[in-house]
């Protein structure tokens, strides 16, 4: 059964920084690509970013570049979002995400709670 578990989420002050990780199980994590995705309240889900397989390739949405980053280890296989100087609109639901294919993502996680104040 495969299984990602987002944890590292919480309250954070505008500019600051959490670090966000996503634990798997259940599958061969080193041949998959993974990725962020956040969801507002009243609004749809957003692709936050991604890394391939090899951790050779990133990918951001415009309104994170240079603020966030993603990495994992696939020894662990686990994957990371760092992110830094923090907004109130990054106050979201953020999920990772694993697929074969770098645009197709076929496993989900919970999901864990990022509120930015002002």
């Amino acid at each position: 059964q495969v299984q990602l578990v987002e944890s590292g989420g919480g309250l954070a002050q505008a500019g600051g920084s959490l670090r966000l990780s996503c634990a798997t199980s259940g599958l061969t994590f080193s041949r998959y690509h993974m990725a962020w995705f956040r969801q507002a309240p009243g609004k749809e889900r957003e692709f936050v970013g991604n890394i391939n397989w090899s951790a050779g390739l990133t990918s951001y949405a415009e309104f994170v570049k240079g603020r966030f980053t993603i990495s994992r280890d696939n020894a662990e296989k686990t994957v990371y979002l760092q992110m830094n100087s923090l907004k109130p609109e990054d106050t979201a639901v953020y999920y990772c995400a694993a697929g074969l294919d770098i645009y197709k993502y076929y496993y989900w996680g919970q999901g864990t709670q990022v509120t930015v104040s002002s």
